[in-house]
């Protein structure tokens, strides 16, 4: 199998998404998108949006790989808006999140996407306000509605105590019941948890999709891969150990000159063909 390479519109997060952000992203040999669902980026309570995308996504010839459940109420000016987190111990706040991510899920029954990439909580810094509880509650509900619209849930590894390669495990192993899930593999949060192979190799069987950027191991940067200090040579042979085949996607951040950054993830992506042995 051809492996398929995707971007997040992460890369243009700043912004109201626009034809011209997917014509970007095939022009620069892209095969698919992941959109990421926070409403001053992407509308996904108006169905004209979605019927705008389904027709710039064909207009492009990308495929709509996965959409990224909502995080936040807005991001303008490089500022995020309210949190929306499935893990908050409040119980008003973490149905508003369900709700949110339930809303776009609602895109599948216009525009079929196979994958919701789902966040269990915040980032450590801010883990007080994570509850396994509400993750547990949450997830029954999502659950319910993916299958509903025929989409599984990829919950992604970030860097708090619910989300570690051993834990997502657990929920998907022991501690809950859902009949399509697995695990976003995100290559730069596993770097700044520990040890990125390690992270592969405890999920295999599981993994869904993939998140693909670099960092320096201290900070969250969403570099492009090759531009921080991840072994990528040895991340993209851990995926082959395991016998993953699902796409390769970049998500990048948000960036003032998208093309530039675009360039350099067609020349990252160039160089992993070459690492999967897909060149001759």
């Amino acid at each position: 199998m051809t492996p398929r390479f995707g971007i997040s519109t992460h890369l243009f997060h700043g912004q109201p998404l626009g034809r011209e952000h997917l014509v970007e992203v095939a022009a620069h040999g892209f095969d698919a998108v992941e959109v990421y669902a926070t409403r001053t980026h992407f509308d996904y309570h108006d169905p004209a949006a979605v019927v705008s995308l389904a027709e710039w996504l064909d207009d492009t010839r990308l495929a709509l790989h996965s959409v990224h459940a909502p995080t936040t109420t807005s991001y303008q000016h490089g500022q995020w808006g309210d949190t929306l987190s499935i893990a908050d111990v409040d119980e008003a706040r973490r149905q508003r999140a369900v709700a949110e991510a339930v809303t776009a899920l609602g895109v599948a029954s216009m525009l079929p996407f196979g994958l919701l990439v789902v966040h269990l909580g915040v980032p450590s810094e801010a883990a007080g306000s994570n509850s396994r509880a509400a993750v547990a509650r949450s997830l029954e509900e999502i659950g319910d509605a993916a299958a509903g619209v025929g989409v599984a849930l990829a919950l992604e590894l970030i860097p708090n105590a619910l989300s570690s390669a051993e834990r997502l495990v657990r929920w998907l192993e022991d501690d809950l019941e859902l009949d399509h899930a697995g695990i976003c593999l995100d290559v730069g949060h596993a770097n700044l948890a520990g040890d990125v192979m390690e992270a592969v190799e405890t999920c295999s069987g599981h993994i869904l999709t993939t998140h693909l950027h670099d960092n320096g191991g201290r900070r969250d940067d969403h570099l492009v891969p090759g531009q921080g200090r991840i072994d990528w040579n040895g991340v993209l042979m851990a995926f082959q150990k395991v016998g993953y085949d699902g796409a390769w996607m970049f998500e990048l951040a948000p960036a003032t000159d998208p093309p530039a950054v675009l360039r350099e993830a067609a020349r990252a992506r160039e160089s992993f063909e070459r690492l999967l042995r897909m060149d001759p």
